[in-house]
């Protein structure tokens, strides 16, 4: 029977309620959970406390879309119950029913948070998601014994080995197990112990083979989410790339090297659609920090919102592989365009453009930057005048992108300091694409190679756009503007 087309939920009880990110009808939203593709809906469970704006006895909420950009919101998948609440964890489409659930079952795996432990179980579901039965023999994996961080567990089939993987958060190292029916699980390697930052607690792994644009080479991303020491503050995302046997993954890179996925403030615990169709590879992340994560405007009766999905890739730059982000191509069928510039020169003066754009709205802007800029800062501000904008800047000198929202937000720890990303000009060149909805602003700088997320908290009606350079002239190549029309 086919399944109905998702509502979009746009709701315009609260100035602050995204357009086109996911945010819960009520109650508190963090780490993405489950995210499986099945006929025709992504399934998107997420971290949820129903009763109230802050994080608490954890639920797994659920919602699904046919788009990536309108969700339908349905019923909490799963709930706390006598082993403890619901954690974080994966999902996938047991289609030889090697679990004995059921030939083409969903099955969820989890943690469950019991009061002085974390363990790994299981439920499944027979209707698409609808509903869900716990495992009568949870929970499925045990802890070492003193070991308080267990949890997170991201599975998938490893087709080669014809038997399911997880990768584990434990402590500040990844877990990879073995087993072939989901249930008896077999530890196969350990990652991390010397590798990348450990600047907080790991968690949230996330393990996926991408392609290498333009070649047939395909390579393996273990992302890690880190509890405290990312580039803007508090906790982040960072990312290793390398081979991945089945068994043991294996980084590229020297053991301190340590890759950012998101420069921003607000990217946290991304996940990965398992089973997306014709072999998209496609995440979304937590937009959110746990610096301030439960003290943020708390408007409407719900906290917390989803980063836009991306589609991920890898790209040969010179030596170096890295990863690639780029907004899902369904985002282009939202775009109105509202505001065009040809080549114009920026000399020590701030241009205010067209504000019929509205609050929701794309920007991309190509900055010429070679011998002939004279400017020491330029870039544009947006969301508001002079005094209450936010400000996306280039420092010229240092090759810095500088996204400063000390005008657009409460005043809490981490939340006003100007954060940075090292870009250089390539070809002389700085792109960025920038998406603007009502409580964020995600850039995309260098066709994807640098990434930043923040959340912004502008008054309402701040809709104003203005290019400036400062000190002195900057070329324009091209500048065009798009209201994203979502209703």
């Amino acid at each position: 029977m086919p399944t109905p087309a998702p509502t979009q939920l746009i709701r315009p009880t609260s100035p602050l309620r995204p357009s086109f990110h996911f945010t819960p009808n009520s109650g508190w939203l963090n780490d993405p959970n489950g995210m499986i593709y099945l006929d025709g809906e992504y399934h998107l469970f997420y971290q949820h406390n129903p009763a109230a704006t802050v994080w608490g006895p954890m639920h797994w909420g659920h919602a699904v879309s046919r788009d990536l950009l309108s969700w339908e919101e349905l019923p909490i998948a799963l709930a706390p119950d006598d082993i403890g609440a619901i954690f974080s964890g994966s999902a996938v489409i047991d289609r030889d029913n090697t679990a004995g659930f059921g030939a083409n079952a969903m099955v969820a795996i989890f943690t469950h948070a019991a009061k002085d432990k974390q363990l790994q179980s299981l439920a499944y579901s027979k209707d698409r998601g609808r509903t869900w039965t716990k495992y009568k023999s949870n929970p499925v994996l045990q802890p070492p014994d003193g070991q308080a961080n267990y949890r997170d567990p991201k599975v998938f089939w490893f087709a080669e080995g014809k038997y399911w993987v997880m990768a584990l958060a434990v402590a500040k190292e990844i877990w990879f197990y073995r087993s072939s029916n989901l249930k008896d699980w077999t530890e196969s390697s350990r990652f991390g112990a010397d590798a990348g930052s450990h600047g907080g607690v790991w968690e949230c792994p996330e393990l996926i083979q991408l392609n290498v644009e333009g070649t047939d080479e395909k390579r393996w991303v273990l992302v890690v989410s880190v509890g405290n020491g990312a580039p803007a503050g508090g906790s982040g995302v960072q990312y290793f790339v390398g081979q991945f046997d089945g068994v043991t993954f294996t980084s590229q890179d020297a053991p301190k090297t340590i890759r950012w996925m998101d420069y921003g403030a607000d990217f946290y615990a991304p996940q990965a659609w398992n089973d997306a169709p014709h072999g998209r590879k496609l995440a979304l992340a937590w937009m959110n920090n746990w610096s301030y994560g439960d003290k943020t405007p708390d408007s409407g009766g719900w906290r917390g919102s989803m980063s836009l999905p991306r589609e991920l890739s890898l790209r040969q730059d010179g030596k170096d592989t890295v990863l690639v982000q780029q907004p899902v191509r369904e985002l282009d069928a939202l775009n109105k365009p509202c505001v065009e510039w040809d080549a114009k020169k920026i000399d020590r003066q701030t241009i205010l453009l067209d504000q019929a754009c509205g609050s929701v709205q794309e920007i991309r802007v190509t900055f010429r930057v070679d011998a002939n800029t004279t400017a020491s800062y330029f870039g544009l501000r947006v969301r508001g005048n002079a005094a209450g904008a936010t400000v996306i800047g280039y420092n010229v000198q240092h090759s810095k992108l500088i996204l400063n929202r000390s005008a657009a937000g409460p005043k809490l720890p981490g939340f006003a300091a100007p954060h940075l990303a090292p870009l250089e000009p390539r070809q002389g060149v700085i792109t960025l694409r920038i998406l603007i909805d009502q409580n964020s602003v995600e850039i995309f700088a260098d066709d994807g190679r640098v990434v930043m997320t923040e959340q912004l908290f502008p008054e309402p009606g701040s809709e104003a756009v203005a290019v400036f350079a400062e000190d002195g002239a900057v070329d324009v190549e091209s500048l065009a503007m798009y209201h994203l029309s979502v209703n």
